[in-house]
């Protein structure tokens, strides 16, 4: 059903910071800066911060290894939105898969006022410097953060499954956590809702709930039907 897409269990996550340059964003500075300032132009809210993407990675056994390079925001949407030239780089991100206790999963709907506008899928915010630990990238602590800053749902809200899903989806590599509510998942979307209309420019506009495919959106990034359609065929819950 995707066959581009490969999915693997793993038991832990060992991500590095091994900052080095980037050829790409050299070659293309200008082309890159145009791009971006066009962007601009219809997103006013976007900001050229420091993201971290993948430049080296390897699944051994049950572990996910990976080293990460610094570079601009805008570099990095460039590089997304040229259909990724380099190919030596990876848009490696995780997401927090929040599910309540009936099974259901919660999505977020994208503002328009961001890169990703209309866009459904699990919270989720790329790597950054924050993300960085000594020398280490902390993509679980990510997790926590973005889930904070766009749901308002705390750690001691939910349970953190054991182990990790890593999606391999070409350019893209989503590791994903799954986080259990205590409450039903229509109980946790008014939560949500409500703290979203609090907000005075919340990242979502939006929650969705996931219980089967008849839930899919063409909205949704194809890693994350994906991803829900393998939980969904080795589900014991």
């Amino acid at each position: 059903m995707f066959p581009d897409i490969k999915i693997v269990a793993i038991e832990r996550l060992e991500l590095g910071f091994a900052p080095r340059p980037w050829p790409f964003a050299d070659a293309r500075r200008a082309e890159i800066d145009r791009h971006f300032a066009a962007l601009k132009r219809e997103r006013p809210a976007l900001w050229n911060g420091r993201v971290l993407l993948l430049h080296d990675h390897a699944i051994e056994g049950a572990v996910f290894r990976g080293a990460f390079l610094e570079t601009d925001f805008a570099s990095f949407i460039a590089w997304r939105d040229w259909d990724c030239p380099d190919r030596t780089i990876k848009n490696c991100f995780s997401l927090g898969a929040l599910r309540g206790s009936d099974g259901g999963f919660l999505l977020g709907v994208m503002g328009s006022h961001t890169i990703n506008a209309g866009k459904i899928y699990f919270p989720a915010g790329t790597p950054d410097p924050s993300d960085i630990v000594g020398d280490s990238v902390d993509l679980a602590g990510n997790i926590w953060r973005e889930l904070a800053e766009e749901t308002g749902t705390a750690r001691a809200d939910l349970v953190a499954e054991d182990g990790w899903y890593c999606v391999l989806a070409g350019p893209r590599i989503a590791l994903v956590k799954i986080l259990r509510a205590r409450e039903t998942a229509e109980l946790l979307r008014r939560r949500v809702r409500a703290h979203l209309s609090r907000e005075s420019e919340p990242e979502l506009t939006d929650i969705r709930v996931v219980c089967g495919p008849a839930d899919f959106d063409p909205m949704m990034p194809s890693f994350i039907p994906a991803f829900l359609t393998h939980v969904w065929s080795t589900d014991t819950s």
